[in-house]
């Protein structure tokens, strides 16, 4: 009998603003695999749990939400898409309100467990992918070939961010600020925190150009296959 040979998975985790879904767009594009953005999803749920108009500190019905929610994800890194019962999203999780209450809704450890197992049966249904997140060596893919942690100075960080948003070189301190904060949340969260997975390989990224990083991550994937 033939065995069915698992799909390749490169987990690619790290802060907040330190590129991982423009790095994992690029290796997934440079290998021809699938991408997935799990931060989307979880941005995507906080979009619909907003639109419910919830309170944000009650876990109860935010969890609600999210096991009435049907969220699908796109897996193609040239025009990856998020949907919430068939609704495009893509912009709408990307805006301020959205993104002042992802911490606070990835933090419910239901929440975690609903998006984790969707993203396994992603993974699970895929060839080869890639992808990207915060607890993906740690929790969601912990045997993926290839871990990666990619890390980058917050000052960095809040310089790309910042323009990455079209904003001035004035707002570049706020910016700093607030990834600080969500680094502190993310990894201090009791429910999957960020942390560098066991047997993962830390990339800083704070001088390297983009191109630079996914031939890195690139290279190391080829030496795994």
């Amino acid at each position: 009998m033939n065995e069915v040979s698992a799909p390749l998975v490169v987990a690619l985790d790290g802060p907040s603003g330190s590129g991982k879904s423009s790095t994992a767009r690029g290796v997934a594009r440079a290998l021809g695999l699938d991408f997935l953005d799990t931060g989307a999803m979880y941005r995507a749920c906080t979009w619909a749990v907003l639109d419910a108009k919830v309170d944000l500190d009650d876990a109860h019905a935010i969890t609600a939400i999210a096991e009435r929610v049907d969220i699908v994800s796109g897996l193609d890194p040239d025009a990856p898409t998020i949907k919430v019962d068939g609704t495009d999203v893509a912009g709408p999780i990307r805006g301020d309100e959205v993104t002042a209450a992802v911490s606070q809704v990835a933090a419910v450890p239901k929440v975690r467990e609903l998006m984790v197992a969707k993203q396994r049966s992603i993974i699970a249904a895929s060839q080869g992918i890639v992808v990207e997140g915060r607890d993906i060596g740690t929790t969601v893919a912990p045997d993926a070939a290839v871990k990666v942690f990619l890390i980058a100075d917050v000052a960095a960080r809040a310089e790309r961010r910042t323009a990455e948003l079209g904003g001035t070189a004035a707002e570049v301190s706020a910016t700093q600020a607030s990834l600080a904060r969500r680094d502190h949340k993310d990894s201090s969260r009791a429910a999957s925190p960020l942390a560098q997975a066991e047997g993962s390989i830390v990339l800083d990224s704070t001088y390297l150009t983009l191109d630079e990083v996914i031939a890195e991550i690139v290279a190391l994937v080829e030496a795994a296959r």
